[in-house]
């Protein structure tokens, strides 16, 4: 089952089921996508049931699939990218044997086609493509086993980071707050059934097919995360229930074979350059510059649809 917003003029937009070609739709039985998180067990019967599509899908009139919700916990679990970040960086990270997380803002996620605001070029502009999965209503203390059957819906994210102030801001110990803007989600939300083989002890394992410009930049796989998703709901809920709506975030989509399969962020590619030539030459995204990402299939399906996006001033 795929789901998308529509745009109405409210902060939540209206929920929508997509046909299986992804070229139609039709409305849901409740109106917004929290309202079903919320009452999952009940509703998710009645939108896997709709088999009838009557209106033509317009992909630049939706929002991200979940346009606002009540958290947003990212994570860091492919180790390629940690490690090859404390490299980079000389940095020593203390082992804990636990997850990476942080809690950022998520009031707001942009959808698949908007233009993306930045106050300055200078900020170091970065693009980060990851996946991320929401959940329903989980109970503090949930083992990995259980946490898995509270995943509900999978999505593709960029996780749009501002590079100059990322590093002064973890040095206060407070961590992000102006170094991590407003995220983006590709169009559809999806069911794990959606992912088939390619859904796998709570891990996305496909291609996450990255472009700059035009250029293709990145097409790591999602499968050698560290953790799989159901151990990153497991950490999150340790100390407290997780709200339904929840969504967590895979971190940076990377690969042991970056230097063959590219990067899924700006920053990972100057990490290699730091590592192999001393220093970076990779610029930061300009304004006017896209970003293109897509997760595909062997058959070149592509279950979240696309996530395409300008960079403007604001």
């Amino acid at each position: 089952m795929r789901l998308a917003t529509k745009r109405d003029g409210s902060a939540d937009g209206e929920l929508i089921v997509v046909s299986p070609d992804g070229k139609n739709a039709a409305p849901a039985p409740v109106v917004t996508l929290q309202q079903a998180m919320e009452q999952w067990e009940m509703v998710a019967p009645a939108l896997a049931a709709i088999t009838a599509f009557p209106e033509v899908l317009d992909l630049t009139g939706l929002a991200a699939p979940l346009p606002r919700a009540w958290q947003w916990l990212d994570g860091s679990a492919f180790a390629s990218h940690g490690a090859l970040m404390d490299k980079a960086l000389g940095i020593e990270p203390e082992k804990t044997g636990m997850p990476l997380m942080y809690q950022g803002v998520s009031d707001r996620f942009y959808g698949p086609y908007e233009d993306v605001r930045f106050p300055e070029e200078a900020l170091g502009i970065d693009f980060e493509g990851e996946f991320g999965v929401i959940v329903d209503a989980v109970p503090m203390g949930v083992t990995p086993a259980q946490a898995m059957k509270h995943i509900r819906l999978i999505v593709l994210i960029n996780d749009w980071s501002l590079r100059k102030l990322a590093g002064p801001e973890m040095k206060t110990g407070f961590g992000w707050v102006q170094a991590k803007p407003h995220c983006s989600m590709a169009p559809f939300a999806i069911t794990p059934d959606e992912l088939g083989a390619a859904w796998q002890d709570g891990r996305v394992c496909l291609d996450l097919l990255v472009d700059w410009n035009g250029k293709r930049f990145g097409a790591a796989n999602g499968a050698p995360m560290g953790f799989g998703f159901h151990e990153l709901v497991a950490h999150a809920a340790r100390t407290r229930d997780l709200v339904a709506g929840t969504v967590i975030g895979s971190g940076t989509v990377s690969n042991e074979t970056y230097r063959e399969v590219g990067s899924s962020c700006i920053a990972e590619r100057r990490g290699i350059e730091i590592v192999d030539e001393g220093a970076p030459r990779t610029d930061f995204m300009r304004f006017g510059d896209r970003v293109r990402m897509e997760a595909v299939t062997t058959a070149g399906y592509a279950p979240f649809g696309i996530l395409e996006q300008k960079v403007i001033k604001a």
